[in-house]
Order: C-alpha cells, then structure tokens, then sequence
C-alpha cells in the first residue's frame, strides 16, 4: 500500500506481493461422460467388479498469468458379462502464476493443482457412480508430486494443449 493507503497496482512489491505467486483463480467441470451401457442387468452380475483408472493432466496458457489446468480421470468398471460402467470426468481448474520460472511454473501446475483439485474430483466422481447405481468409488489419494517426478523426464512432458474445440 501507498502512504495514504490506496493500493498501487503498478508495482506488486508495494502491495506486499513479492516473489512468486500461484493459487487457483476457479474449478469447474469441462466435461462429464457416465455410460450404463448393461444397466439394470448390470446391478445382478455376480462377482466383484474390476476397475481400470487412468489419470492424464494437460495445461495452456490463456494469458501472460493465467494457465487452464486439466486433469481427466476415466475409470471403467468391468466384470466377467461385460461392462458395468464407464465414467470420464475432465475437471478444469484457472491458475494464476505471476514471477516463477519454467520449473516452479510446470510443478505448480503438474503437482500442486491437480493435488488441491483432487478432492473435488473424488466427490464428483463418487456422487456419479452412486447416482449411476452403484456403491461410490472411492478413489485413494495420489501422489502428484511423485507422478510429476516420473514423468518430468519425458521430453513431451507438458506440452502445451491444442485450442480447445467443442462439439457440443
């Protein structure tokens, strides 16, 4: 702040911002796909159900400070008659990044985002399941730091997302 306390956007340093900053301006669901496709047959199937779940985390940048964020989630659950459901989620998050370089910047959004969206991705996913017939999944906690470790050594880590396009 400025001597007669008004706020100086020109300069970050004088409102008390300097440094690197990150934090998650929103969250929202992109796109959410449930399939049924056995149902009501699928409820009776003896046995226990299989599951098969994939993560995949993509990132843009939409302005100088500004990333979209986007972490998917499939899970498809199986039994021996067939498939009982399939469910994708592609849960959006806006990042704000102002004074990091390329590393801080690729682990916040690779690490840090998808670990403080994953809660609501577990919520959402487990309320759908249900709501498509079945106990809720709960999903167990991932290591996002250790995912982003593995995969920051392959050079297509990170490569920035296509221009989104809808097909609604």
């Amino acid at each position: 702040m400025a001597e007669d306390g008004t706020v100086n956007s020109q300069n970050p340093a004088l409102n008390g911002a300097s440094g690197p900053q990150a934090g998650l301006i929103s969250q929202y669901v992109k796109d959410l796909s449930v399939e049924n496709p056995n149902a009501p047959d699928s409820y009776q199937w003896p046995g226990q159900l299989s599951f098969d779940v994939q993560f995949r985390a993509e990132s843009r940048q939409l302005s100088e400070e500004v990333h979209e964020m986007l972490c998917t989630y499939t899970i498809a659950a199986k039994a021996e008659l067939g498939t009982a459901y399939l469910v994708e989620l592609t849960y959006g998050a806006l990042v704000g990044l102002r004074g990091m370089d390329e590393e801080q910047t690729r682990r916040f959004l690779f690490a840090d985002t998808p670990r403080m969206v994953f809660p609501n991705i577990r919520l959402i996913l487990g309320n759908v399941i249900r709501d498509a017939g079945y106990p809720p999944l709960v999903l167990e906690p991932i290591d996002f730091a250790g995912l982003y470790e593995q995969q920051s050594q392959d050079p297509n880590f990170g490569a920035p997302m296509p221009p989104a396009e809808g097909n609604a």
